[in-house]
């Protein structure tokens, strides 16, 4: 396995860490502080691991599809947990589309792996990971305050349409695996 690999496999380990300082309240001190550093780091790795694949040419299968994979386990993750955290703003409507994106983005990369197609993330794909990691560290954090409650609307809703935008792109620009050959 080479260091990218690695380094997505980390980001997956890091997620139950995140998890729990989410939800454990006041268990522990500074319980937010702590998650969104742990968020940050996870959220870091994802270019780190992409940078250095590039870099020294170790682009896998492995890390195309489980990169994609650690990225929605952690956001997924993320947005669980802030329907559970009283007075987050992030609407449970919003988290379903996300999430459903996320599946059906699954499920037809399990279709194109049985075709023998492996699709590597879209530049729509990369920014909707970018703008809903950057939602997640404002949510995490949840300073209070008009200015700052408007920059979280932005960035939810921004992610939720870029949500949107990018399955439609990545489900038209990958049709062709959905097309079932005529015997």
């Amino acid at each position: 396995m080479n260091l990218p690999n690695k380094i997505t496999i980390c980001r997956v380990i890091l997620v139950p860490f995140f998890v729990f300082f989410m939800l454990c309240g006041d268990m522990v001190p500074g319980n937010q502080y702590i998650a969104v550093a742990v968020f940050i780091v996870a959220s870091l790795t994802d270019t780190l691991d992409g940078y250095i694949a590039r870099k020294y040419d170790l682009v896998s299968n492995f890390g195309k599809f489980m990169d994609p994979l650690a990225d929605k386990l952690l956001v997924c993750s993320a947005l669980i947990c802030f329907i559970a955290v009283p007075g987050n703003p992030m609407p449970a409507w919003g988290v379903l589309v996300i999430i459903s994106r996320e599946f059906i983005i699954s499920g037809f990369r399990l279709v194109a792996s049985d075709a023998g197609v492996v699709i590597a993330a879209s530049w729509w794909g990369k920014s909707k990971t970018i703008v809903q990691m950057l939602m997640s560290i404002l949510l995490i954090v949840n300073f209070n305050g008009t200015v700052i409650d408007i920059i979280e609307y932005v960035f939810i809703y921004a992610a939720i349409l870029l949500t949107v935008i990018s399955l439609v792109d990545y489900l038209w620009k990958n049709k062709h695996v959905l097309k079932e050959e005529k015997i």
